[in-house]
């Protein structure tokens, strides 16, 4: 069984986000999520879906209720509240 964790949220501008998003991999690859897809809305470029697949819900659950994901999501420029899902195949 294959486990996701999907998130959709809104973005002040996308350019100005990705590197930003970018840079906290090592963060995402402690919590043992691998990027499956970022994707954009086809009417406005500044949401974005990202899928990842998890390895471990507990810690890809205790990656998304973090401070540091909160702190660096405002800080890249991230504008709404996100919606976070948790999947198993």
């Amino acid at each position: 069984m294959s486990s996701y964790m999907i998130v959709r949220h809104k973005v002040r501008d996308f350019a100005q986000w990705k590197p930003g998003y970018d840079a906290h991999l090592p963060k995402r690859n402690e919590a043992g999520l691998t990027e499956k897809y970022v994707l954009r809305d086809a009417q406005d470029p500044n949401e974005v879906i990202l899928m990842f697949e998890a390895k471990d819900l507990g810690r890809a659950k205790a990656f998304a209720e973090s401070t540091d994901l909160r702190e660096t999501m405002q800080k890249v420029g991230v504008i709404d509240q996100p919606d976070i899902h948790f999947l198993n195949d």
